[in-house]
């Protein structure tokens, strides 16, 4: 059966609200003059009252940084009507109304969670949804037998594989899911394997390890670079940087558990002992979508001799749980020196200067503005409410502070949305440079978006970036 039908456009989400519509109007019937006049009205406030709770509880919690689509709040609003309708018309309403009524309460909550998908872009198919509430595979997902093989054959595949790894908490205590490694094609030439970069990858607040894997298409997106660099690419480690669904650590060591220690400490040596990748921060990437973002920030600047690179997709200005004062209950207990210990604008300036650390500021652009890469700009006062603070307006601060501390940035906006697709596409438009930065074999240096024009030995690319050809990295950059 082919379920590779989009949830966010087309037919599929359009003809599933025509018929919850249809079912809805049904149920409500006119009925009798007491129905009109006290319980209908009775239950569109409860409807209206739906969606005014939702935002509120948004909005406290921090639990997004842009708008929700106002399909999103119809359909909560119309979600609460058809529960309503269901509850308070079930005496005066015959079996059909009951069976429409009965019926309509699901189908509003599908379009409910049709929309908040619009909105994060979760599910982009019905494959996609398939795969995750049936934990059905992951694309190129192996075991390690297979791998053990494969290895032993040195045989060069035609694509990546990705196997599920049991990585310990021993040196953290925090309590994990399971996670996942990419290991592309180069990986196979021999046995041992070649000592390859590693890059890190952390999803958004509400996540599991796979969902780069699933809402991201990162192993297309892999597989695609690899095929055009002789199956050369780095290997790619999906953590889990929540260990639950709706725990968001911010990739800090808190109140949450030691989330950060896990990825350090945990995750890093594992890489190094069971795939035999690179040990020098200088082949260690980290990149992440949203909330994971800020993680690719925090522990790049934190952890210099671990991590030399990072992609900052639609980031904070730092650690989000709502307002300042709430991320300071919610992540340290209340303690804001412990706040500033992972404060990444505090980390910059305690540092000093840097000489090893580039990083990538991707930014969602609205159709049809520009998409010229942006300067940084002077650090603001910090904000009271961290939430207020735009993705743009903190990759300029960030990356405005981290080039007067040495560190080598762009602010590269691309049309999109905050969303999982937006983040696929930014993997797909920053890979060149992030693979060629860590020192992927045999691979061409790309310099970030931005850069002056290119002295004598860079040539600019087919695909308008520019890559070095005979001159070394610039100064500070490793």
């Amino acid at each position: 059966m082919n379920l590779h039908f989009s949830l966010m456009q087309g037919w599929a989400p359009i003809a599933i609200q025509i018929v919850t519509v249809a079912l809805l109007v049904f149920a409500m019937g006119w009925r009798t003059r007491r129905w009109r006049l006290v319980w209908l009205p009775i239950s569109a406030l409860v409807g209206v009252s739906v969606p005014l709770v939702t935002n509120w509880n948004i909005a406290t919690n921090g639990l997004a940084g842009d708008p929700a689509p106002p399909g999103l709040w119809a359909w909560l609003a119309l979600t609460g009507l058809a529960g309503a309708v269901a509850v308070l018309g079930w005496r005066s309403a015959d079996w059909r109304r009951r069976a429409a009524s009965a019926l309509a309460v699901p189908m509003a909550l599908l379009c409910s969670a049709l929309m908040l998908n619009l909105w994060v872009g979760y599910f982009p198919t019905v494959q996609t949804a398939w795969g995750q509430l049936t934990g059905g595979p992951l694309p190129g997902q192996t075991d390690s037998a297979t791998v053990a093989k494969m290895l032993a054959a040195n045989t060069v595949p035609a694509k990546g594989t990705v196997l599920p790894v049991t990585i310990s908490a021993d040196a953290s205590g925090f309590a994990h899911r399971g996670e996942w490694v990419y290991l592309p094609p180069a990986y196979f030439a021999s046995d041992p394997p070649p000592t390859l970069p590693t890059v890190m990858m952390i999803g958004g607040q509400f996540n599991t390890a796979a969902d780069w894997l699933r809402a991201g298409n990162a192993v297309a997106t892999i597989d695609e670079y690899a095929a055009k660099h002789n199956g050369n690419a780095p290997v790619f480690v999906f953590v889990d940087s929540v260990g639950s669904f709706n725990n968001d650590t911010g990739c800090v060591n808190g109140a949450r558990g030691n989330a950060a220690d896990h990825l350090t400490e945990d995750v890093v040596p594992y890489l190094v002992d069971h795939f035999g990748v690179s040990d020098d921060p200088a082949n260690w990437a980290v990149v992440g979508w949203s909330t994971g973002g800020t993680c690719a920030v925090n522990l790049t600047v934190k952890y210099p001799e671990l991590f030399s690179t990072f992609v900052d997709i639609d980031g904070d200005i730092a650690p989000n749980t709502g307002t300042k004062a709430q991320t300071i209950e919610r992540l340290f207990g209340g303690d804001t020196a412990a706040y500033a210990e992972w404060d990444p604008a505090t980390l910059i300036n305690e540092h000093g200067r840097y000489r090893t650390i580039a990083g990538w500021f991707a930014v969602s652009a609205a159709p049809g503005s520009s998409t010229a890469p942006i300067p940084g700009s002077a650090l603001p006062e910090p904000p009271d409410n961290v939430s207020a603070t735009t993705p743009v307006e903190a990759a300029r601060a960030l990356c405005g502070l981290g080039d007067a501390y040495g560190i080598d940035c762009a602010v590269v906006p691309q049309t999109g949305k905050h969303d999982w697709p937006f983040a696929a596409r930014v993997l797909g438009a920053s890979l060149p440079w992030l693979a060629a930065q860590i020192d992927t074999p045999d691979v061409p240096e790309v310099l970030l978006p931005g850069t002056s024009t290119p002295p004598d030995g860079v040539s600019i690319a087919a695909d308008g970036g520019t890559r070095i050809t005979s001159i070394p990295r610039p100064t500070g950059v490793r």
